[in-house]
């Protein structure tokens, strides 16, 4: 029990001072349920000054099966605001059946703590293909702001949106194979707006966020926050989306000025404590050194102007990767952009006293790199050097095809989901 607490029990005069307390009050509650025949643990109780409760949370082999709320003042059992008994043995008995006598004796072992060997790397060639080279579970984090679809000329490289998402999903799953165990990916990404051909025709946007969102999902990732990377109003009006509106202002034609973007962050599964990064990190100076310092962003909405650079049409500001970099990762860790533009995260990341890993495919961009890398930044690394690979020949080894891709391409061929779905029924029988 930390002194805080303790004052704000003080202060309330509650009746329920201590852990302790909490703890013996709902022991006895449990003895006289149908609870009782389980053997059931607590977890750290937390107290709720502002509605004058404590909750305490219920483990059944070390995981979490519910919380039991006690009034602060009177002692007695909140049923109302307490995981209900019946919910609770189906969680114990559901976990019970999954819980192997394997999975337990893995579960009591001790997490090794990784810390990659790689130097810093410059690798020349597609995202997807480059990937495949580097070694399992080396990189401490990911932080990347993909190609726009098909938003401008410069990006137009996608027969199809289905074209675009395969994509994404070949790197993600491979920045999946090659990201340490319950670390970091964020994803800085928008909705595009794809113009119209002529006057006759309508402009459309895609969620790209949404959709991307459900790629990490399906790929063995957890969602952990999204951010809103929050621009100046003015920087929206670039776009031309809501100029009509504002010259003419008719019902049904308003449309919001853009100004926002999506900094997505997932973790890799399994989601191991993040204590375990923390405690068990066999050099404790570089936990120290990579505390973050006051006015570190409090909220999910992060204001930050956009930045301009004449050599790269849709660059990201320096100050948008170094918060991403700071708050997700430690000194010395080693941070990859698998769509490096010209190094803004690698840049970041070396300024920051981290390793960094970058992919482009573009000769200029990659120069860039190469170039500001080498000798515009003072280098405070320890001893890793940094490496320069091409790998542009590449190939893919086998044509890849996601299910849904698969069931896209059939969609746009011409089949039903009706067609499918009976397919894929018969095929089980």
């Amino acid at each position: 029990m930390s002194d805080v607490r303790m004052m704000v029990a003080d202060k309330r005069n509650y009746a329920v001072r201590t852990t302790e307390d909490a703890k013996q009050i709902v022991a006895a509650y449990l003895r006289d349920t149908a609870l009782s025949r389980y053997d059931i643990s607590f977890g750290l109780p937390e107290i709720n000054d502002r509605y004058h409760i404590w909750k305490v949370p219920l483990l059944h082999l070390k995981e979490a099966v519910g919380d039991i709320v006690v009034n602060a003042f009177t002692k007695e059992i909140d049923l109302q605001l307490s995981s209900e008994a019946a919910i609770i043995q189906k969680r114990i008995e559901a976990n019970s059946s999954s819980s192997s006598q394997t999975t337990r004796k893995n579960r009591k072992k001790k997490k090794e703590y990784v810390i990659s060997n790689l130097d810093n790397m410059i690798i020349k060639g597609r995202s997807e293909l480059a990937l495949k080279t580097l070694p399992e579970q080396s990189i401490d984090l990911i932080f990347t702001s993909p190609p726009y679809y098909n938003a401008r000329k410069q990006y137009s490289e996608f027969e199809t949106y289905d074209d675009y998402l395969l994509l994404m999903r070949k790197v993600i799953r491979e920045c999946k194979r090659v990201l340490i165990d319950g670390k970091f990916f964020v994803i800085n990404t928008s909705h595009v707006l794809i113009p119209r051909n002529s006057r006759n025709e309508s402009s459309s946007r895609i969620a790209v966020p949404f959709d991307i969102h459900q790629i990490f999902i399906e790929e063995g990732f957890e969602f952990v926050d999204d951010i809103i990377w929050q621009k100046p109003e003015g920087a929206g009006w670039a776009s031309g989306r809501g100029r009509r509106f504002s010259a003419d202002r008719n019902p049904m034609q308003y449309k919001a000025v853009p100004v926002t973007e999506y900094v997505m962050v997932y973790r890799k599964k399994p989601c191991v404590l993040i204590d375990h990064f923390i405690r068990d990190n066999p050099n404790q100076a570089i936990i120290e050194a990579s505390k973050i310092e006051d006015g570190y962003e409090k909220t999910n909405v992060w204001y930050i102007s956009p930045a301009r650079d004449k050599r790269h049409p849709a660059v990201f500001p320096a100050e948008l990767a170094e918060k991403v970099i700071k708050y997700y990762s430690f000194v010395n860790d080693v941070v990859l952009d698998p769509f490096g533009g010209i190094g803004t995260t690698a840049k970041a990341a070396k300024k920051l006293g981290r390793r960094f890993c970058t992919i482009e495919v573009s000769d200029d961009y990659i120069q860039h790199t190469i170039n500001e890398l080498e000798y515009n930044l003072i280098d405070i690394m320890n001893d890793h050097k940094m490496v320069y690979e091409d790998l542009s020949d590449l190939q893919e080894d086998g044509e890849f095809k996601s299910f849904e891709h698969l069931v896209h391409e059939l969609l746009a061929n011409g089949h039903t989901k009706e067609e499918l779905y009976d397919a894929l029924l018969k095929g089980l029988h």
